[in-house]
């Protein structure tokens, strides 16, 4: 809130309607052996105006891409958000929404999140989706327990291609679900399918990133058809706005299709929050995490829109929820459905043939080779700079570039890898900036 207006006499006119005097005899059961003891050691307050400036002073000190040029990706990318997406989420009965428990009042919120799992089951070629989770690694996590109750089976593999950030969030549920976690290597930027088949044998599931954590396109339908050979479901993590030009996992034998929603609707906003999508074949509807919201009729006959299913904690046996997550990331998800149902099907198509397109530009005009070569890629790709690659982004953001994400930071052996990722918000002139600025950089 920017705006507070509690008042001394607000809390008295509080105390006095709960009973008591003063803030210490509200306080007076916790133990003095826990309370703090002293005063807070905060500087003293701020005028509304001073405080202001205090603000501003610190924002200035974020370099954002209004400020920089950025073909920064590795997961989050600075893709256009058109203004119908904060219309409509500016709209009262969005903006102010939480759960919809109580369907009578809530249609609105519930028909969008309907609607969203639609666009998400159209997307990916599932049969069911849930009303979003937290971002794209905490769904990838849900996904293993997912599998876990559908097979029985406690080891889960993850592809060394799939993003460092997903690999970690699923290593530290692991311990609380019971799971050992497998990594497969990547060999020249993607992974074998016979060797990830090696490794699936007796896991629950096999998770892979399409296109991986380079920008490079796996052998998906291949490293599915691997994991289902060895009994494990086969889970496609994925970037949605590829989907316009790339095929659907639930088309190659995907069980699961998860990923970060962020690129489909959603700014960078400093890194978060966005919201995750999870999306199955129908006979795991019964196990997915969060909430399903179903479509139904009213006693007068007319449409209308409840809360079908909720396998969390709150609402069925703790042995079988499958999630304790207590909501979902609904109003930035129906950004997501504003802006897929903007662009539409063709429009989809022609946001992945730009980026396609100029991210093939980019690879002709930098002078640097590629750290994986003859690999197809979508809109990013990595080079080796000639020298740490994380010096050569603080020299870059100098000439207000920020050339990339410093692959060395997750796989040893990449100090000197550059990832570098296109959008369609980047022009051939910006481009051509980006290959003069490294060609000084390095």
């Amino acid at each position: 809130m920017s705006y507070l207006s509690l008042t001394d006499g607000d809390r008295d006119a509080m105390l006095e309607a709960i009973g008591v005097s003063t803030i210490e005899e509200l306080f007076a059961d916790i133990p003095a052996g826990v309370r703090f003891g002293r005063a807070l050691d905060l500087p003293p307050a701020l005028t509304e105006q001073e405080l202001t400036a205090y603000f501003e002073e610190l924002a200035e000190a974020n370099a954002d891409p209004s400020q920089t040029v950025s073909f920064l990706g590795a997961g989050l990318y600075d893709h256009y958000v058109p203004a119908v997406v904060d219309t409509v989420l500016q709209r009262g009965e969005f903006l102010t929404a939480y759960t919809p428990y109580q369907p009578e009042l809530s249609q609105g919120v519930l028909q969008a999140i309907f609607e969203y799992q639609t666009a998400i089951c159209e997307l990916t070629g599932m049969d069911v989706s849930n009303a979003s989770g937290y971002d794209g690694t905490t769904v990838a996590a849900d996904a293993c327990f997912v599998a876990k109750h559908a097979t029985g089976r406690s080891k889960v593999v993850v592809t060394e291609a799939t993003n460092p950030q997903v690999r970690q969030v699923v290593k530290t549920y692991a311990p609380g679900f019971g799971l050992e976690v497998v990594e497969v290597p990547h060999r020249d930027g993607a992974t074998e399918p016979d060797e990830l088949r090696e490794a699936a044998e007796d896991a629950a599931c096999v998770i892979f990133q399409q296109p991986n954590v380079f920008g490079v396109l796996e052998p998906a339908p291949d490293l599915a058809a691997a994991a289902a050979d060895a009994g494990a479901l086969p889970v496609a993590h994925v970037d949605p706005l590829s989907l316009g030009v790339l095929e659907a996992p639930g088309n190659y034998g995907c069980a699961l299709a998860i990923g970060e929603g962020q690129s489909a609707g959603n700014p960078l906003s400093f890194g978060g929050p966005h919201y995750g999508f999870l999306a199955a074949r129908s006979e795991f509807i019964r196990r997915m995490p969060g909430r399903i919201v179903g479509e139904t009729t009213d006693a007068a006959g007319n449409r209308g829109y409840v809360l079908t299913l909720q396998t969390r904690e709150q609402h069925i046996r703790r042995e079988k929820a499958t999630s304790n997550i207590t909501t979902n990331q609904t109003l930035l998800a129906l950004g997501g459905l504003v802006y897929l149902s903007w662009l539409g099907p063709q429009g989809l198509r022609e946001v992945g043939e730009t980026c396609l397109a100029l991210a093939q530009y980019a690879k002709d005009r930098l002078n640097f080779p590629p750290v994986f070569s003859d690999k197809t890629t979508f809109k990013e790709f990595a080079v080796r700079v000639g020298r740490p690659a994380r010096e050569v982004v603080s020299a870059a953001l100098e000439q207000g570039i920020h050339p990339g994400y410093p692959l060395g930071r997750d796989y040893p052996g990449m100090d000197d890898a550059l990832l570098i990722a296109v959008t369609e918000r980047r022009t051939p002139a910006e481009i051509d900036r980006l290959a003069e600025v490294l060609a000084s950089c390095s």
